[in-house]
């Protein structure tokens, strides 16, 4: 089977006990965490395929950008 590149958009956040959160938009339920964002990366990098390879026909939705919106309540 022909291997194919697929660009996903990850969202990292820090925790407060300073640990680097992996989030995949563009799939559900995909996150984890690292304590470098150097080894969050490479961990998300493994969610990810681990995700898409029972499906493989994934088609991630084109980044514009991420927006902090200050909402009062």
């Amino acid at each position: 089977m022909e291997k194919r590149a697929i660009n996903f958009t990850v969202i990292l956040e820090r925790d407060q006990d300073g640990w680097y959160v992996a989030k995949v938009p563009d799939l559900p339920g995909c996150h984890t965490q690292g304590k470098t964002v150097e080894q969050a990366l490479e961990r998300i990098n493994e969610a990810i395929r681990a995700y898409i390879e029972p499906k493989l026909k994934i088609e991630p939705m084109e980044f514009i950008g991420v927006h902090r919106v200050h909402v009062a309540v």
